[in-house]
């Protein structure tokens, strides 16, 4: 895959390289859900349910065309950031694809990797003959990014989940059209 700066790679892992870095991906995901992200968990994730859960995407991406990417540091190899390409499945959907849990540590965040691991889950998306793809964040942050990386905001709908800490936060879905054109 592309190397998205010094010092780091990104690079799509098969079922068994998922379970390999689940460590890292868990201590990643708790990270991000101790800094407040909405992310399907509440703010008692412990390591080892997250370490479970990766090892259930490992699982699932051996039944579906999940793609699960990472961005890894060169030097000692530790996954600082992933993200999921997730298709359809659905028989009149061939042409969707969603991007989900797009997670970068947060002592790695503003260094770009969130803007290369988005540029790579495109890049495989179009590899996979994907033509539209969505997703969904309750982080203004993440916002800038999906907007500068040419992301269509669809609308927000608000008390659409709870963050960790239990209070209810609006989610905005994005879209993004990867053949250019637009309806």
């Amino acid at each position: 895959m592309r190397e998205p700066l010094d010092g780091y790679a990104i690079e799509q892992l098969e079922p068994k390289g998922i379970r390999a870095a689940a460590s890292d991906l868990a201590d990643l995901l708790v990270d991000c859900v101790d800094g407040g992200a909405s992310v399907s968990f509440m703010g008692d994730l412990d390591r080892e349910r997250a370490r479970r859960f990766w090892l259930e995407v490992a699982d699932q991406a051996e039944r579906d065309d999940r793609a699960v990417l990472v961005a890894i540091r060169k030097s000692d190899r530790k996954v600082v950031g992933t993200v999921q390409l997730i298709a359809a499945g659905i028989e009149n959907q061939p042409h969707r694809a969603e991007i989900a849990k797009m997670l970068v540590l947060r002592s790695q965040r503003r260094s770009g990797l969130g803007s290369a691991l988005m540029r790579a889950a495109e890049e495989a998306a179009v590899r996979a003959g994907k033509t539209l793809l969505t997703l969904d964040t309750a982080n203004s942050e993440a916002e800038r990014l999906y907007a500068a990386l040419g992301w269509t905001r669809a609308g927000r709908i608000p008390n659409y989940a709870l963050l960790p800490d239990g209070k209810p936060c609006a989610t905005t879905i994005f879209f993004k059209m990867l053949d250019g054109e637009r309806s």
